[in-house]
């Protein structure tokens, strides 16, 4: 699940409201559905290419070593 902000949370409320709206064009509803897939396949497009061109770590990098990567790794667990 993703996490939102309190104000992300607020702006969807909004939009969720004005959609409900019975006020609502189906035309702009469309509109705005159309541009946000636009934005998420530029920003899926966008991620995949840093992803591609992020240089990976070099053995030959001494500020990087097996020790600091296995050290430094994400973990959920906590020591009681």
């Amino acid at each position: 699940m993703i996490e939102l902000t309190i104000e992300q949370q607020f702006k969807m409320r909004q939009i969720e409201d004005a959609l409900k709206n019975p006020e609502s064009k189906k035309e702009d509803i469309i509109t705005i559905f159309l541009a946000l897939q636009r934005q998420t396949f530029c920003l899926s497009n966008n991620l995949s290419n840093l992803l591609k061109h992020w240089p990976a770590p070099t053995a030959m990098d001494p500020l990087i070593t097996e020790e600091v990567l296995s050290k430094f790794g994400i973990s959920s667990e906590t020591k009681d």
